[in-house]
């Protein structure tokens, strides 16, 4: 059976980078055929150009990805929690949250709700020589 490689990137490791940085990092991560778990979330357009990317690199090997974002569920908090924390996310970024990249030869599907995430994975037979 198939190993399968999960990698934890965290926010201080992409946080300087430029978008097409970050997105080039995440995808040799997801093109070499481990699952990211990203801490924070990206921006809308660099998800936009992450899944635009993708499309354009999709050949027999490499079949695209699947993406999900999980945030943190909020009850309801006092005004000034919540101008700190606006804050916060100004200051240092979109740290809140997960984003889950995998390839979609590992991930079949990202099935999330407010309680639980369930990653689907397809890990083939490897064929000895």
């Amino acid at each position: 059976m198939s190993d399968l490689a999960i990698q934890y990137v965290p926010h201080a490791e992409i946080v300087h980078l430029t978008s097409d940085e970050r997105i080039k990092k995440l995808l040799k991560i997801v093109k070499d055929e481990k699952i990211a778990i990203v801490q924070g979330r990206l921006a809308k357009h660099e998800e936009t150009d992450l899944i635009q990317r993708t499309m354009e690199l999709i050949d027999k090997k490499f079949k695209g990805i699947e993406l999900a974002v999980i945030y943190p569920q909020r009850e309801s908090t006092p005004l000034t929690q919540k101008i700190r924390e606006q804050l916060i996310k100004w200051l240092s970024g979109p740290q809140e949250g997960l984003t889950i990249i995998g390839p979609a030869t590992v991930v079949s599907e990202i099935k999330q709700n407010p309680n639980k995430i369930e990653l689907l994975i397809s890990v083939g037979i490897k064929k000895e020589a």
